[in-house]
Protein backbone atom coordinates (compact mmCIF):
# COMPACT_ATOMS: atom_id res chain seq x y z
CA UNK A 1 0.00 0.00 0.00
CA UNK A 2 1.36 3.76 -0.84
CA UNK A 3 2.41 5.55 2.03
CA UNK A 4 -0.45 8.54 2.31
CA UNK A 5 1.16 12.09 1.27
CA UNK A 6 -1.11 14.54 2.63
CA UNK A 7 0.37 17.39 1.56
CA UNK A 8 0.27 15.99 -1.96
CA UNK A 9 -3.30 15.85 -1.34
CA UNK A 10 -4.05 19.69 -0.36
CA UNK A 11 -1.77 20.64 -3.19
CA UNK A 12 -4.25 18.47 -5.31
CA UNK A 13 -7.22 20.43 -3.77
CA UNK A 14 -5.76 23.87 -4.33
CA UNK A 15 -4.92 23.21 -8.05
CA UNK A 16 -8.77 21.49 -8.42
CA UNK A 17 -10.02 25.15 -6.75
CA UNK A 18 -7.93 27.68 -9.02
CA UNK A 19 -9.14 25.48 -11.77
CA UNK A 20 -12.42 25.76 -10.94
CA UNK A 21 -12.73 29.92 -11.98
CA UNK A 22 -15.13 30.45 -8.60
CA UNK A 23 -15.93 33.52 -8.30
CA UNK A 24 -15.02 33.68 -4.32
CA UNK A 25 -12.58 32.42 -2.56
CA UNK A 26 -13.53 29.37 -0.64
CA UNK A 27 -13.88 30.49 3.17
CA UNK A 28 -11.55 27.98 5.21
CA UNK A 29 -11.22 28.41 9.30
CA UNK A 30 -7.53 27.84 10.19
CA UNK A 31 -6.62 26.69 13.80
CA UNK A 32 -3.40 27.94 15.12
CA UNK A 33 -1.10 27.50 17.78
CA UNK A 34 1.01 30.29 17.08
CA UNK A 35 2.66 32.67 14.89
CA UNK A 36 5.29 30.78 13.46
CA UNK A 37 3.47 27.88 12.93
CA UNK A 38 1.12 30.39 10.82
CA UNK A 39 3.83 31.48 8.38
CA UNK A 40 4.37 29.34 6.15
CA UNK A 41 0.64 27.90 5.89
CA UNK A 42 -0.34 31.50 5.64
CA UNK A 43 2.19 31.51 2.99
CA UNK A 44 1.07 28.17 1.25
CA UNK A 45 -3.04 28.85 1.27
CA UNK A 46 -3.63 32.90 0.99
CA UNK A 47 -3.87 32.83 -2.11
CA UNK A 48 -6.91 30.15 -2.68
CA UNK A 49 -8.52 30.36 0.26
CA UNK A 50 -10.25 33.18 2.62
CA UNK A 51 -8.84 32.49 5.65
CA UNK A 52 -9.71 33.11 9.38
CA UNK A 53 -7.34 32.32 11.87
CA UNK A 54 -8.82 30.40 14.59
CA UNK A 55 -6.96 30.48 18.31
CA UNK A 56 -8.10 27.80 20.84
CA UNK A 57 -5.33 26.50 22.60
CA UNK A 58 -6.51 25.91 26.34
CA UNK A 59 -3.24 23.10 26.69
CA UNK A 60 -0.70 26.19 26.79
CA UNK A 61 0.59 26.46 30.20
CA UNK A 62 1.40 28.86 31.82
CA UNK A 63 -1.02 31.28 30.71
CA UNK A 64 1.34 33.89 29.97
CA UNK A 65 2.63 31.99 27.82
CA UNK A 66 -0.79 31.45 26.12
CA UNK A 67 -1.45 35.16 25.67
CA UNK A 68 2.35 35.85 25.09
CA UNK A 69 1.97 33.21 21.95
CA UNK A 70 -1.41 34.98 21.13
CA UNK A 71 0.15 38.58 21.32
CA UNK A 72 2.65 37.45 19.06
CA UNK A 73 0.14 36.21 16.47
CA UNK A 74 -1.81 39.33 16.38
CA UNK A 75 1.41 41.22 15.45
CA UNK A 76 2.68 39.00 13.10
CA UNK A 77 -0.82 39.69 11.25
CA UNK A 78 -0.47 42.76 11.11
CA UNK A 79 3.08 43.25 9.35
CA UNK A 80 3.50 40.15 7.27
CA UNK A 81 2.33 40.88 3.88
CA UNK A 82 0.45 37.67 2.87
CA UNK A 83 -1.49 38.62 5.97
CA UNK A 84 -1.85 41.92 5.31
CA UNK A 85 -2.87 42.09 1.62
CA UNK A 86 -5.30 38.57 2.01
CA UNK A 87 -6.88 40.48 4.91
CA UNK A 88 -6.74 37.47 6.82
CA UNK A 89 -9.02 37.55 10.29
CA UNK A 90 -8.31 36.53 13.34
CA UNK A 91 -10.76 34.58 15.79
CA UNK A 92 -10.04 34.31 19.70
CA UNK A 93 -12.03 31.77 21.65
CA UNK A 94 -11.84 31.31 25.47
CA UNK A 95 -9.08 30.03 27.69
CA UNK A 96 -9.89 27.68 30.69
CA UNK A 97 -6.80 25.59 30.77
CA UNK A 98 -9.08 23.01 32.76
CA UNK A 99 -11.22 22.04 29.92
CA UNK A 100 -7.85 20.72 28.35
CA UNK A 101 -7.52 18.57 31.54
CA UNK A 102 -10.24 17.42 30.81
CA UNK A 103 -10.87 16.52 27.23
CA UNK A 104 -7.29 14.52 27.80
CA UNK A 105 -7.96 12.68 31.14
CA UNK A 106 -4.36 13.04 31.58
CA UNK A 107 -4.68 13.52 35.54
CA UNK A 108 -6.19 10.43 35.92
CA UNK A 109 -4.33 8.55 33.67
CA UNK A 110 -0.95 9.30 35.38
CA UNK A 111 1.18 7.66 32.64
CA UNK A 112 -0.12 10.37 30.05
CA UNK A 113 2.00 12.97 31.70
CA UNK A 114 5.43 11.38 30.51
CA UNK A 115 4.98 9.83 27.47
CA UNK A 116 6.61 11.60 24.56
CA UNK A 117 4.89 13.80 21.72
CA UNK A 118 3.08 12.05 19.43
CA UNK A 119 1.77 9.85 22.04
CA UNK A 120 -1.94 9.22 22.96
CA UNK A 121 -2.15 12.24 25.39
CA UNK A 122 -1.48 14.70 22.21
CA UNK A 123 -3.83 12.73 20.19
CA UNK A 124 -6.50 13.93 22.41
CA UNK A 125 -5.16 17.74 22.37
CA UNK A 126 -5.45 17.50 18.90
CA UNK A 127 -9.00 15.90 18.73
CA UNK A 128 -9.53 18.78 21.54
CA UNK A 129 -8.51 21.41 19.77
CA UNK A 130 -9.69 20.29 15.97
CA UNK A 131 -13.33 19.78 17.38
CA UNK A 132 -13.86 23.41 18.87
CA UNK A 133 -12.36 24.21 15.37
CA UNK A 134 -14.46 22.09 13.81
CA UNK A 135 -17.81 22.80 15.53
CA UNK A 136 -17.29 26.85 15.12
CA UNK A 137 -16.37 26.20 11.04
CA UNK A 138 -20.13 24.44 11.14
CA UNK A 139 -21.95 27.57 12.76
CA UNK A 140 -20.11 30.23 10.55
CA UNK A 141 -20.64 27.91 7.42
CA UNK A 142 -17.04 27.80 6.43
CA UNK A 143 -16.40 25.55 3.13
CA UNK A 144 -12.94 24.09 4.62
CA UNK A 145 -11.30 23.93 7.98
CA UNK A 146 -7.72 22.45 9.34
CA UNK A 147 -4.85 23.16 11.51
CA UNK A 148 -1.55 24.47 11.41
CA UNK A 149 0.03 21.41 13.93
CA UNK A 150 0.87 19.24 11.29
CA UNK A 151 3.61 21.72 10.44
CA UNK A 152 5.74 20.17 13.50
CA UNK A 153 8.09 17.62 12.95
CA UNK A 154 6.66 16.27 16.64
CA UNK A 155 2.91 16.22 15.54
CA UNK A 156 1.84 13.24 13.70
CA UNK A 157 -0.21 14.53 10.84
CA UNK A 158 -1.65 10.57 10.39
CA UNK A 159 -3.24 10.75 13.24
CA UNK A 160 -4.58 14.96 12.74
CA UNK A 161 -5.98 13.90 9.21
CA UNK A 162 -7.79 10.76 10.74
CA UNK A 163 -9.15 13.25 12.94
CA UNK A 164 -10.10 15.40 10.41
CA UNK A 165 -11.36 13.28 8.02
CA UNK A 166 -13.95 11.50 11.22
CA UNK A 167 -15.28 15.36 11.83
CA UNK A 168 -15.86 16.53 7.91
CA UNK A 169 -17.75 13.09 8.06
CA UNK A 170 -20.31 14.82 11.13
CA UNK A 171 -20.16 17.61 9.06
CA UNK A 172 -24.54 18.84 8.36
CA UNK A 173 -25.16 17.86 4.48
CA UNK A 174 -21.53 17.16 4.02
CA UNK A 175 -20.88 20.61 3.38
CA UNK A 176 -18.12 21.27 5.23
CA UNK A 177 -14.86 20.14 4.31
CA UNK A 178 -11.78 18.69 6.01
CA UNK A 179 -8.87 20.32 4.14
CA UNK A 180 -5.53 17.69 4.81
CA UNK A 181 -2.53 18.65 5.22
CA UNK A 182 1.40 17.92 6.20
CA UNK A 183 2.76 21.46 6.13
CA UNK A 184 6.85 20.35 7.03
CA UNK A 185 6.61 18.76 3.87
CA UNK A 186 8.72 20.29 1.57
CA UNK A 187 10.82 22.25 3.67
CA UNK A 188 7.60 23.78 4.93
CA UNK A 189 9.31 23.48 8.52
CA UNK A 190 12.26 24.94 7.35
CA UNK A 191 10.10 27.85 5.75
CA UNK A 192 8.64 28.57 9.12
CA UNK A 193 11.87 28.96 10.55
CA UNK A 194 13.18 31.17 8.06
CA UNK A 195 10.21 33.47 8.33
CA UNK A 196 10.47 33.43 12.11
CA UNK A 197 13.93 34.73 11.81
CA UNK A 198 12.93 37.40 8.91
CA UNK A 199 10.11 38.62 11.14
CA UNK A 200 11.87 38.16 14.51
CA UNK A 201 9.01 35.87 15.95
CA UNK A 202 8.83 35.04 19.07
CA UNK A 203 9.59 30.83 19.19
CA UNK A 204 8.52 28.80 22.62
CA UNK A 205 10.50 25.48 22.89
CA UNK A 206 8.19 23.31 23.99
CA UNK A 207 4.97 22.53 22.42
CA UNK A 208 2.38 24.04 25.12
CA UNK A 209 1.54 22.04 28.09
CA UNK A 210 2.70 21.20 31.17
CA UNK A 211 3.26 18.00 30.50
CA UNK A 212 5.54 18.76 27.40
CA UNK A 213 6.96 21.60 29.10
CA UNK A 214 8.29 19.24 32.20
CA UNK A 215 9.31 16.19 29.66
CA UNK A 216 11.45 18.81 27.58
CA UNK A 217 13.43 20.34 30.78
CA UNK A 218 13.76 16.32 31.52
Amino acid sequence: MAKENFHREMLSIIEEIKNSNIEHKPKLLLHACCAPCSSHCLELLAQTFDITIYYYNPNIHPQEEYFRRLEELENFLTIFPVAVNNQIKLVKDDYHVEDFFTATNVQEEVELQVEPEKGERCRRCYQFRMTRAWKFAEEKQFDYFTTTLSISPHKDSKKIDSIGRQLEKLSRGKKLKFLPSDFKKENGFLRSLQLSDEFNLYRQDYCGCIYSKLNQKK
